[in-house]
């Protein structure tokens, strides 16, 4: 496709609204459209159009980006009869929203019906990844479809693709199982560095480089030793990413014993600690009340 394609972007929130800016970067004429509209008035100033409902949003679109909060709402937009009537054959839908792998797979099927392409496209990096444009994104589908795109993609991060429709959700579940597990560790030698008396500035610095070494590491593990717990990713929406994740696993019959625990350990910072919308980084903050400490 050429660079000068129409884009409409759904979900202008801590994610979409860098996503969004990238593209106008790029020179994509943009349309933004979000459920809370106060959302979209700094796109707006910034030379994006908005319109009043979703529905309006995709008229003229060529390409369509959703960044929902999860395969459900997604799934909304597709069952409203106004928003579903607006979409036109040879449209381009790419959902880089994280949801399970069937939400794709049923998304994909019913677009297809009205001669529509459908990526499943997640993000992992953050929002220092969303506003840096170097997210990576896994591109469930069909790669010819991925590279009429890839242009778009490219403007938001690193687009690899990873499979057939439902792929890239299930290599989301799978990063977000290794991040959520990480996010664990780092709190578990970050607390003993520093109840050790060792400096966990200087631990991170020893590190660098090491086996060890991660951007959580590095990013989280500052955030812990600081107390910074302002979120870029959610811990609610990281406890939603792991339930789908040990879904997955029940589906396949396996069992993830490190996950389950760490998916308890995210649904008590929530539920007992009021830590819904902190950073996932505030499980260190689980992990001090574990051991009696403020």
């Amino acid at each position: 496709m050429s660079d000068l394609q129409n884009v409409t972007l759904i979900g202008t929130g801590l994610m979409g609204a860098p996503m969004a800016q990238n593209l106008m970067k790029a020179g994509y004429p943009l349309t933004v459209w979000n459920r809370s509209p106060e959302k979209v008035k700094p796109l707006v100033r910034e030379g994006a159009r908005t319109t009043t409902t979703a529905a309006e949003a995709i008229a003229g679109a060529d390409i369509i980006i959703t960044m929902l909060s999860d395969g459900h709402a997604t799934g909304a937009l597709l069952s409203d009869p106004s928003f579903f009537d607006s979409l036109d054959p040879g449209m381009i839908w790419i959902d880089m929203s994280s949801a399970k792998p069937e939400h794709a797979r049923a998304q994909s099927k019913k677009l297809a019906a009205k001669e529509i392409a459908h990526l499943d496209a997640p993000v992992s990096g953050g929002t220092k990844g969303a506003q840096a444009g170097t997210l990576a994104i896994m591109v469930g589908g069909e790669k010819s479809v991925m590279e009429k795109v890839g242009t778009v993609l490219s403007a938001m991060g690193r687009p690899v693709h990873v499979g057939p429709s439902g792929a890239g959700q299930l290599c989301k579940l799978a990063n977000q199982a290794i991040v959520a597990v990480t996010i664990s560790a780092v709190a578990e030698a970050t607390l003993l560095a520093e109840k050790g008396g060792a400096d966990p500035a200087a631990l991170r610095a020893a590190l660098r480089g090491g086996f060890a070494d991660s951007v959580i590491l590095q990013q989280h593990g500052e955030r812990m030793s600081e107390g910074n717990f302002v979120p870029g990713g959610l811990s609610k929406f990281q406890l939603k990413d792991l339930n789908n994740t040990l879904d997955e696993a029940n589906s396949l019959k396996l069992e993830l014993p490190t996950t389950r625990s760490v998916r308890d350990r995210f649904e008590y910072l929530i539920e007992e600690m009021n830590g819904a919308e902190l950073d996932h980084s505030a499980l260190y903050l689980e992990l001090k009340r574990r051991n009696g400490l403020t």
